[in-house]
């Protein structure tokens, strides 16, 4: 059997992307989710509730 360079290669990358494909995550029970969201919600508020002089600088910069 007579295998081309662009035939192994296709071979080799399918089996190496059907080996990565990532499984189904595990279930989240809704109790754990709710109480996830509060938290995420009253962090929101907190610091929604802070005040932030206009002279501030963000923590990251512009480059181009």
């Amino acid at each position: 059997m007579k295998l081309t360079r662009r035939k192994l290669a296709l071979v080799l990358t399918s089996g190496v992307a059907l080996a990565q494909t990532p499984s189904t995550p595990p279930a989240i029970p809704d109790d754990l989710l709710q109480e996830a969201r509060k938290r995420n919600q009253a962090n929101a508020a907190a610091l929604a509730g802070e005040q932030i002089p206009m002279a501030t600088e963000p923590a990251f910069q512009f480059k181009v």
